[in-house]
């Protein structure tokens, strides 16, 4: 019978790896991608990269402004994240099986998390430069909009998974539905509540970069001036700026939450 179900499970796997392989020639021919081309081309980037990209001495005096730009782009993150957070949670506790008012609100709840959700943050991006034209505000609507719909589906997620006990045993003293809120669900999810806050602004401020650059601000603004300007040396210490901002805020934020959690 192991043998029997050894070969079966074997034979899924190779009918997925061929499916696989199939999936991807056809893909590359569809596009007109060689492999042996992109192979044979990587020596040559990785030179490229290494005579071009490389942080000089007058890239060094760009430090300052781009200090501002990276401390903008750290505080329209932390601003749409925070923001956007306190808005999911309340439509959260409308959409969560535990919490919602009737079933009428909770299913529009969790339409519209599914909406916000599923819209990439650059077609935000996009949407919203056509009415707001390149400014902050956009940037931070953008990150707002794409951040509320991808935290509203996780807090409703944390929120169905809190203890029905607690709940019940509040509403079983006559306590009234914010009571119940504030006593027994709030205090249970707080943790992994943080937890997905933190990690938001982590990725928003990965997302701000790009953002910055439709949006004409923050330090997506100067990576794409000195890129679009070939001032390659400048884009080198830009990028070098962003990865210790990113690993940084992540070291922080794993930090914080082995301290909540």
């Amino acid at each position: 019978m192991d043998i029997a179900v050894f070969q079966k499970k074997k034979q899924r796997m190779t009918l997925f790896m061929v499916i696989v392989i199939g999936l991807t020639l056809l893909s590359a021919r569809m596009t007109d991608f060689d492999f042996l081309h992109s192979v044979l081309t990587l020596p040559k980037a990785f030179s490229w990269m290494a005579s071009n990209l490389v942080v000089t001495e007058q890239a060094l005096t760009k430090m300052p402004s781009i200090l501002d730009k990276l401390i903008e782009t750290i505080f329209l993150s932390i601003t749409a994240t925070t923001t956007a957070s306190v808005l999911a949670l309340l439509l959260a506790l409308m959409g969560s099986h535990t919490t919602k008012i009737n079933s009428f609100f909770g299913s529009l709840s969790r339409i519209i998390a599914s909406v916000y959700r599923n819209i990439p943050i650059v077609a935000w991006a996009l949407i919203l430069l056509l009415s707001f034209g390149q400014s902050a505000l956009t940037g931070y609507f953008a990150l707002f909009l794409a951040t509320f719909g991808f935290l509203t589906r996780a807090f409703i997620e944390t929120i169905d998974e809190t203890s029905s006990s607690s709940v019940e045993a509040l509403r079983a003293t006559g306590a009234t539905y914010f009571q119940v809120v504030a006593k027994a669900v709030i205090p249970e999810c707080s943790p992994q509540i943080i937890s997905w806050v933190l990690f938001m602004i982590e990725t928003n401020i990965r997302s701000s970069t790009l953002v910055g650059i439709l949006t004409g601000t923050g330090i997506g603004f100067a990576f794409d001036l000195y890129y679009k300007s070939m001032n390659y040396h400048v884009v080198c210490l830009i990028t070098i700026s962003i990865v210790v901002v990113v690993i940084g805020i992540e070291l922080l934020s794993n930090y914080v939450r082995r301290v909540i959690l």
